[in-house]
């Protein structure tokens, strides 16, 4: 089924292979991952994720195979989306937040598809969801958290950078803000005060977004253990060019701080 383009929701295409099956869902994503999502799949299905959450795949158009329905279905997948419009992983967000809503979940979890983060804690997530929190935030920086084979260029930004700017813009202290190992509550997400559903979030804007405004506006937020492992052969998985790609987050960053993103 094609979804058409609506204000803020790229047009795209809905291949459900499941019916809704749990209160919670579990956003996946992804863009040419390759074997590295069929790996994070198979790990989600010892860990039987999907007795706790539906797990949802947001496609940015990938064409190395890595969406064959049949083994999607195998490995537990209930929906794929694809993204068949502009924009980058923020428009992939919109799309799969949006369908989640009209499912009518009561939390969404995101989470990258590269196979670097534990998708086994999963049922964490929901456990601090059912809680009461409103945005629950995976740290590898926390007591039990493991950050296992961190570049060094990528550990002193998230450290020195990222996490400090994001905690001041939020005033609440986070460790792990370019994690997008995360999750949020409903009533966060339909507040008329947050609105993630709008077109200027089209690359890594929206997580940045999301991780100020719950406390902002008095939505109450946590940090949870979670591992974030990088191969120990082999290039990096990452989507962010080294000069380019950062460049971008350090202006998102800042428009960010001075509320460029408010509705």
């Amino acid at each position: 089924m094609i979804y058409e383009k609506q204000t803020g929701i790229p047009r795209f295409e809905c291949n459900e292979y499941s019916g809704r099956s749990s209160d919670y869902v579990l956003l996946i994503p992804i863009i040419n991952e390759g074997e590295r999502i069929i790996r994070e799949l198979k790990r989600a299905c010892r860990g039987r994720v999907a007795d706790v959450a539906d797990i949802v795949i947001c496609d940015g158009g990938s064409t190395d195979g890595c969406t064959e329905e049949n083994r999607l279905r195998s490995l537990m997948v209930n929906t794929l989306l694809i993204k068949r419009d502009d924009g980058k992983q923020g428009a992939q967000l919109r799309m799969g937040i949006w369908w989640a809503l009209q499912r009518g979940y009561k939390g969404i979890i995101t989470i990258d598809g590269n196979d670097k983060d534990s998708i086994e804690d999963v049922p964490r997530f929901i456990e601090k969801l059912e809680q009461g929190y409103d945005l629950v935030q995976g740290s590898r920086f926390v007591k039990g958290g493991r950050a296992v084979r961190t570049p060094l260029i990528r550990l002193l930004s998230v450290r020195l950078i990222h996490a400090p700017i994001i905690s001041a813009t939020a005033h609440f202290h986070f460790t792990d803000t370019t994690n997008a190992y995360r999750a949020y509550s409903i009533r966060y997400l339909q507040d008329d005060r947050v609105q993630p559903l709008r077109d200027i979030f089209m690359t890594y804007e929206l997580l940045a977004y999301l991780s100020v405004r719950a406390t902002q506006l008095g939505y109450r937020a946590c940090e949870i253990p979670v591992a974030r492992t990088y191969p120990a052969h082999g290039s990096t998985p990452t989507k962010i060019s080294f000069i380019k790609g950062n460049s971008g987050l350090l202006k998102i960053l800042f428009l960010n701080m001075f509320g460029a993103y408010k509705p």
